[in-house]
């Protein structure tokens, strides 16, 4: 698909508008279209073929596999098998930020390369209303990591996706900032103990409450289960120091609280009043924003290590990694 020109669809999206998108899904084109989370890079996840053009335009593994977006639960079960821990989580927490690692159905159609060869997929129902309608209107399972090369800064804007992939895909459509920021949280339930693969927009916390208590993964560089396990990953192009409690020299800022040290080049907030909920809508905007070459590197200031913290600072240590 490179060399194709990139459509943007505004936030004032007409049917007509909703259908050209569906119909370049279901002819085996990219289009992506935002979420709760991030914008996603859509591909109609039954088509060998357009799959394969996600890892492309993305330049990302074929080992790591794809989460599949569907439009409802009844659509997910057609896809891969529940039992009793995904029922009460999908009740609960559908749609919404939440992608269950299932095994899959007998007659699955979803690609083997979405799934990286594995004999599990993992799934979602977004909780967007404008992915709602894509899906529906698609009416087929699409694979939709987010819309950027791989390893770099996920988007939370239609101009994030046009900085990464234009004339990689065919269209985007603008539905705005996206209101979580963050991944999906990705559980594991093919194994006896829930495993927490990748933390995310749905605390962790909440997820124990519904069924008991989270193993919890380490990233995994060779098989990884789902998106988002491998040691670095959502990385700048600017050396990102964490924990920062003072600014060396040339560096920029990403502030968290009122009060932040002097002396950075510039002081870009995920949150001024220390909320996790605004930090984790902000990051990733704020990390592009910073990574500039007239820095010399970023700092970030300790983030809590609880509730949606748990999942800032696993993107912040990936990011940090080289």
């Amino acid at each position: 698909m490179t060399g194709e020109p990139i459509s943007t669809v505004t936030e004032r999206l007409t049917p007509a508008d909703l259908d050209r998108a569906a119909a370049l899904l279901r002819a085996g084109s990219l289009v992506s279209f935002p979420t709760e989370t991030v914008y996603g890079l859509g591909a109609d996840a039954t088509n060998d073929r357009a799959v394969a053009a996600v890892f492309a335009a993305k330049e990302r593994p074929r080992f790591n596999p794809l989460i599949v977006h569907v439009a409802d639960s009844a659509a997910a079960r057609r896809l891969v098998r529940f039992d009793a821990r995904a029922e009460r989580l999908a009740e609960r927490f559908w749609p919404g930020p939440l992608t269950l690692v299932l095994p899959r159905a007998e007659r699955c159609p979803v690609a083997l390369l979405a799934s990286a060869g594995l004999d599990s997929l993992a799934v979602r129902v977004p909780a967007h209303p404008l992915a709602e309608a894509l899906l529906r209107a698609v009416g087929r399972p699409i694979a939709a990591p987010s819309a950027n090369r791989s390893g770099r800064v996920s988007p939370t804007t239609a101009a994030h996706v046009l900085a990464e992939l234009d004339g990689r895909i065919a269209a985007v459509l603008d539905g705005g900032p996206c209101p979580i920021g963050l991944e999906s949280t990705v559980i594991d339930l093919t194994t006896q103990a829930a495993t927490l693969l990748r933390p995310g927009g749905l605390v962790a916390e909440a997820i124990e409450a519904t069924i008991g208590p989270l193993a919890r993964a380490a990233p995994d560089e060779n098989a990884p289960r789902s998106p988002g396990m491998l040691a670095s990953h959502y990385a700048p192009a600017l050396p990102l120091r964490l924990e920062a409690r003072a600014v060396r020299p040339g560096e920029a800022l990403l502030a968290f609280g009122p009060a932040v040290p002097p002396g950075a080049a510039a002081v870009h907030w995920l949150s001024r009043s220390g909320d996790l909920a605004e930090a984790a809508a902000r990051l990733f905007a704020e990390l592009r924003a910073v990574d500039r070459p007239e820095f010399g590197g970023i700092a970030v200031m300790p983030i809590p290590e609880h509730g949606l913290g748990l999942a800032i600072n696993d993107r912040l240590r990936r990011a940090a990694t080289r």
